[in-house]
């Protein structure tokens, strides 16, 4: 299934349902918007839902001329979620039979929160189709002294505030911003209730292509501490801490988000 808009817009080329197998999950859907242009990347959202993600694949698009794909994780926004997607390394294999049923190449993975600790996982599968990752503020370590902030039964409004470098200047929350986010139900769904994996830092030694880790400063969910034991655990890796900017860079600093990014030596 797919849907056109007007030429000439930044918004989706097409939207795709897109149905595959992998060896562990007998059928999965994941919904696809594309922004079909030329060099391949694969941006993955955090729990705020693909809306956190949907203006920078404009942006990544406009300024790159770029093969951009923006997935909602199965679960999300009311999507189908097949029952063998229980865990993080479940999806990240899907998402692999992704890229093969695409065909693509030289794909750079981009994730931002539980879609950094997903761009992990996927680079951990060691897919030849994958040639880096981009890790933005990323959740899944458990770091001594530096603990994620628990967003179980906050509002909307409050996890936001945790978000926001200037929690001033964060969109005012639908409804007044009372009430548990949706997707927190999604993204427990998949990291269970403490978002944590306590093999995860263990496990990132075994990525072995260029990695980049980048961090807001302000960030409030997961402090930049957190983000320096992040790119430690990976060989390799370097690390770049944004300025005036929060868990969300491609929401609150986008187009310094994007300078960074293209300033990073595993895209040239």
């Amino acid at each position: 299934m797919s849907t056109s808009v007007p030429a000439g817009s930044l918004r989706p080329t097409r939207t795709d349902i897109h149905t595959l197998a992998t060896d562990s999950v007998d059928t999965v859907e994941i919904a696809v918007d594309e922004r079909d242009r030329t060099r391949p990347f694969l941006l993955l959202h955090g729990g705020g839902g693909v809306q956190t993600m949907a203006d920078f694949a404009d942006l990544l698009a406009e300024r790159t001329h770029s093969r951009v794909l923006l997935p909602t994780h199965p679960g999300f926004s009311g999507t189908p979620k097949a029952d063998g997607l229980t865990d993080v390394t479940a999806l990240a294999r899907a998402y692999v039979a992704l890229l093969d049923q695409l065909d693509l190449s030289d794909v750079t993975v981009i994730g931002n929160s539980f879609g950094g600790w997903l761009a992990a996982e996927i680079a951990m599968q060691a897919s030849p189709r994958v040639s880096g990752a981009v890790i933005i503020d990323a959740i899944g370590i458990e770091v001594e002294g530096h603990p994620m902030t628990d967003v179980r039964g906050k509002s909307i409004e409050e996890i936001r505030s945790f978000s926001w470098h200037d929690p001033s200047k964060a969109p005012t929350a639908p409804g007044g911003g009372t009430g548990p986010s949706p997707d927190v139900r999604a993204l427990i769904g998949y990291t269970g209730p403490t978002m944590t994996d306590p093999t995860l830092a263990t496990r990132l030694a075994a990525i072995d292509l260029p990695v980049h880790v980048l961090w807001g400063e302000g960030d409030r969910m997961v402090d930049p501490e957190y983000g320096k034991a992040y790119a430690a655990a990976i060989p390799g890796a370097a690390f770049t801490l944004l300025p005036r900017t929060g868990h969300l860079p491609q929401v609150e600093t986008p187009e310094e988000l994007l300078g960074a990014i293209l300033d990073l030596d595993l895209l040239k």
